[in-house]
């Protein structure tokens, strides 16, 4: 399911920006590191796409190597009304989901839980500031914005690789 919705935001995003020329490769990698595709800590996707459990990050409270955030939402996305968490298989925080969040499977509602919602999501999000990912910079700057962290970017890196391998195979 987590590669019919990578596919799936590659196909969107080659309509809506195909300047960006974003893989559905990317979207898995990142899927990979940020939840292994909604499976961490034991969980799933069920059949409609949403994480199960819903996956809900640590706080964002500045301890253990974390950013600080604060909270942006009241916690109404998170639970948290102290610290931003990290939300659903792509991970996003819920102030870059107020602004990047989307509707990737018209079921009227902006969910980052679904699979097909944060995968375009992130497309969109990292085809911002028209981006061409098939140009190396303009690929590193997408994903260090996504996470700023170079040992992040290095696996998402590692992992695009692989799945590409694999699917030219």
């Amino acid at each position: 399911m987590a590669m019919q919705a990578y596919g799936y935001a590659e196909l969107v995003l080659g309509q809506t920006k195909p300047q960006c020329r974003l893989t559905w490769t990317t979207l898995a990698a990142i899927g990979q590191v940020e939840s292994n595709h909604g499976a961490v800590r034991g969980g799933r996707l069920s059949p409609d796409g949403l994480a199960d459990p819903p996956i809900i990050g640590l706080p964002l409270d500045g301890t253990g190597g974390r950013q600080k955030v604060a909270d942006t939402d009241l916690g109404a996305l998170d639970g948290d009304p102290t610290y931003d968490r990290a939300l659903g298989p792509m991970q996003f925080i819920p102030g870059t989901w107020r602004t990047s969040g989307v509707d990737a499977d018209n079921d009227g509602q902006k969910n980052p839980q679904n699979i097909y919602d944060s995968a375009l999501a992130a497309g969109n999000y990292l085809c911002s500031g028209d981006r061409n990912l098939s140009v190396a910079q303009d690929w590193w700057n997408a994903i260090l914005s996504y996470n700023d962290v170079q040992t992040y970017a290095e696996s998402v890196y590692q992992f695009a690789n692989v799945y590409g391998s694999r699917s030219r195979t």
